[in-house]
């Protein structure tokens, strides 16, 4: 071939190169998307400005279907900006496209009085309130400014109810309709915050780097897998949105030595954006033997590989210790130990959206908690006594008049600590490893489609030398689900999904979720004129923590001679998944032209299989499958087992939600709620169960007045209501925002609630003379906190913060006390004016 040819050849494909490249310069970024408003009705003309470094690039109206399309030769960071007759203006986040680049931003606007939220913990994606089904309650930070933990947001929760043993950094655990603290699934920005089995501590989780929460009420295991089974909590980690770096600090001091510095730093830079914070609190608290700090970082780290393809990475690290008093109201004498807190968790996700919005995720997800509660010394009065013959030295505290809410005291001296090993430690570790897999892709306007993959690597471990404990457990979990949602003609809304999960503990198990919202009569302009109708039914299931799946007869037959042939013999299968479902039903109505919200929401859940401690005694009577001769046989095999945990518990809760708020006018909202719970124990072996204790006194006293009234010691009698749930419960807030203040009054109010002394067996001869009736032993309570902050300059601004207005000490359970009154005053110094979206 001849040499010109291929010169020729080379010349024309340089030249065709360099044109590729000059139509490259020349292309521009396209911005497109769709306008709707809460119920995904389009909303027409409506105004879409696209802004860079708050400079105005292009502008366009909606069209009759809602969409809207912007094109602009500049690449890098935007946002948009939209706003429509009588719905209010929006800012959306920044996002960042190149100059080739096609990005699809839908936005949903509310109207001009509406206060709902977009949340994504019921569905998986990011939905609006309006449309959801299931009882979810978003909260953004700016609805919990001043505060330093979670603890008094959630109180703002209908159907939530928080209980800390005693004043900060003390345990604080969350019931969410009835049931039980470790049936609640949590994570951080998607991956899983808990505990192995679901139990989780509140207490040492800051509000430094929560851009916000959600609390989904309800089993949702299509979605978080074995953890939800009465609900969830997912909070999420700031991120930065300004051109610049901007730098936010805070600073305080209050009542108890208490003192707090938070830091935080975030921007965007082209393709990036960035935050940062550390927090560090600390309190001496009311008590002795009772000081908190909680030492906590956070980083948000973001690239845009395109504007359809983002990689994040999120972490947060907390180290937090509380010394542990114990029930001081009980005692007069406060413990001497220590809890510590270790908790790290970190999330690298990589997201991709073609237009069109098929929208696929995939994240890894590491979890690593270390907790060690130390008993220094034998705090408490060395008494010696002899009883049966035997004689033991145990720790007491002082004479002390012990005082339940429903009118019942005793006086004793009970023990505060036994004769042992000092100084013990018990260890505990929880690691989890996971991948998450979502792809979501809409059929239509109206179809969309969602399904996931989990797969969960959890390790666990409770170690002890001075108790001889060292227990581990590693588990393989995997599930699938799968999800249709969408609605028809913008009024009826549904969700229709299921999951499946292997368990490495009880097997497969399978789920399903049905949601169904109707609005006989859209929002609009009118006293009454928005009425919203919803209907949800879903099960959930629960797997068991360590000490469950330990203590379990399966694996404590597993380590006894001849207990392999027994299990194979007697057909005994590893502990089960604890089971629950609900049905809910209920009704939105706004009112006064949307400035006002009222829901009411009935609720009945049934939690069913749930695990318990049962006498190793009673085991082999509830397994029907055995002869009498194979009862026999387990019982000699059970014979140096104290108890056993099966799966042997069910109890009922159900009742009424409802919750109200209003804007007065733009800068005051009023809030309210009132939740009526009523549960009751259907089914129970544990050794209270099976035989109450009954308080008769001291040997050669007079016996009390309730002598003859049954008492669960540890653990609530069937019939009865379980512990720690309050049949009413109720909060309010009011908050006023204006152009250099801002003033927020909340009040959290509780009735009586069932619990116990758990004194049991703790007096002179190991009696039950401080026990207490179980019936609304726990005393209510009304809890009213204010704060408000002033701003002198654009960059300085002071808070105060002033909590339990009242000084009640008796929130916290009985025998633990409060925090009285306390106020925390402090500064806030930002340069860059908003350091975080």
């Amino acid at each position: 071939m001849p040499v010109r040819f291929w010169r020729a050849r080379v010349l024309s494909s340089a030249l065709l190169l360099i044109l590729l490249l000059l139509c490259r310069t020349t292309q521009a970024a396209i911005v497109r998307g769709t306008v709707t408003n809460s119920l995904g009705i389009p909303i027409i003309h409506a105004s879409v400005v696209l802004l860079q470094n708050g400079q105005v690039l292009a502008l366009a109206l909606t069209g009759t279907n809602g969409t809207y399309q912007i094109t602009s030769s500049a690449s890098g960071r935007f946002y948009v900006l939209v706003s429509a007759t009588n719905f209010r203006q929006i800012t959306t986040l920044s996002f960042y496209a190149g100059t080739a680049d096609s990005h699809e931003e839908n936005i949903v606007l509310e109207s001009t009085n509406a206060r709902q939220e977009i949340v994504v913990s019921a569905t998986g994606m990011p939905t609006p309130e309006a449309q959801i089904s299931a009882a979810v309650t978003a909260q953004r930070n700016a609805n919990f400014p001043n505060r330093t933990d979670l603890i008094d947001p959630l109180r703002q929760v209908p159907g939530a109810f928080v209980v800390r043993q005693g004043e900060y950094g003390a345990l604080a655990s969350l019931f969410l309709r009835g049931g039980n603290p470790d049936s609640n699934h949590v994570d951080l920005d998607g991956v899983s915050a808990a505990d192995v089995g679901g139990a989780f501590d509140f207490s040492n989780v800051s509000t430094a780097g929560i851009e916000g929460f959600e609390v989904y009420r309800g089993p949702n295991s299509v979605l978080y897998g074995s953890d939800a089974a009465a609900g969830s909590v997912s909070l999420r980690t700031l991120r930065g949105s300004t051109a610049f770096p901007s730098l936010f600090y805070e600073g305080d001091a209050g009542t108890f030595t208490s003192f707090r510095n938070q830091l935080q730093v975030g921007g965007t830079h082209n393709a990036i954006d960035y935050y940062g914070g550390f927090d560090a609190f600390q309190s001496d608290n009311s008590l002795k033997m009772d000081e908190f700090h909680d030492d906590t970082a956070n980083a948000n780290l973001g690239y845009a590989l395109t504007s359809a393809t983002q990689l994040r990475v999120t972490a947060r690290n907390s180290d937090a210790g509380v010394g542990t008093p114990g029930a001081f109201n009980f005692y007069g004498i406060a413990n001497a130990g220590k809890r510590s807190n270790q908790d790290l968790y970190l999330g690298a996700s990589l997201e991709h959206r073609t237009i069109g919005d098929w929208h696929n995720l995939v994240r890894y997800g590491l979890t690593r908690k270390r907790e060690e509660d130390t008993n220094f010394y034998a705090a408490g009065i060395p008494l010696t006594i002899t009883s049966h013959g035997l004689t033991t030295t145990n720790y007491y505290g002082y004479n002390t008049l012990i005082h339940g809410a429903n009118g019942y005291s005793v006086t004793g001296q009970g023990i505060l600590n036994f004769a042992g090993v000092y100084p013990n430690t018990v260890e505990r570790v929880n690691n989890r490893d996971q991948v998450y897999v979502q792809s979501d892709y809409p059929f239509t306007p109206h179809i969309l489609g969602l399904f996931t993959f989990r797969y969960e690597d959890e390790r666990g471990a409770k170690k002890s030398v001075a108790y001889g404990l060292d227990q581990t457990i590693d588990r393989d979990n995997n599930d699938y689900t799968g999800q249709l949602q969408g609605d028809y003609h913008s009024r009826l809304f549904y969700s229709l999904g299921g999951g499946v999960e292997k368990n490495a503990v009880f097997g497969t198990v399978g789920t399903p979720r049905l949601g169904l919202t109707y609005y006989p009569v859209r929002p609009d302009k009118g006293i009454f004129h928005g009425t919203g109708i919803r209907f949800n039914f879903a099960k959930g299931y629960q797997e068991p923590s360590l000490d469950e799946q330990i203590g379990s007869l399966y694996d404590f037959l597993g380590g006894q001679q001849g207990g392999r042939e027994a299990i194979q013999q007697f057909h005994i299968s590893p502990i089960g998944a604890e089971q629950s479902r609900t049905y809910e039903g209920g009704v939105a109505q706004s009112l006064l032209s949307e400035r006002g919200l009222l829901r009411i929401s009935y609720f009945h859940n049934q939690f069913g299989r749930q695990i318990e401690s049962v006498p190793a005694t009673e085991v082999p009577a509830l397994l029907p499958q055995l002869s009498p001769s194979e009862q026999q046989e387990l019982e000699s095999l059970l014979s140096t087992a104290g108890a056993i945990y099966v799966n042997s518990e069910a109890f009922r809760a159900q009742g009424v939600e409802s919750e109200v708020q209003y804007s007065v006018f733009r800068t005051l909202f009023l809030r309210g709620g009132y939740t009526y719970l009523d549960a009751v124990v259907e089914r129970s072996f544990s050794s209270s169960a099976l035989e109450p204790s009954f308080n008769t006194g001291l040997p050669g006293s007079p016996a009390p007045p309730f002598s003859e009234v049954p008492i669960g010691a540890f653990s609530p009698l069937r019939g009865a209501r379980p512990f720690n749930r309050p049949p009413h419960t109720g909060f309010g807030s009011v908050s006023y925002s204006g152009e250099q203040y801002w003033v927020g009054f909340t009040a959290a109010v509780a009735s009586r609630s069932d619990d116990s002394t758990f004194l049991g067996g703790r007096d002179y001869v190991g009696g039950n003379s401080l026990l207490l009736p179980n019936r609304n032993l726990d005393f209510g309570y009304t809890k009213l906190d204010l704060g408000g902050s002033y701003q002198f300059l654009s960059w300085l601004a002071a808070y105060a913060q002033l909590d339990n207005l009242t000084s009640n000490k008796r929130i916290a359970p009985v025998g633990y006390p409060s925090l009285p009154f306390t106020f925390r005053v402090g500064l806030r110094l930002s340069i860059g004016h908003g350091a975080n979206k």
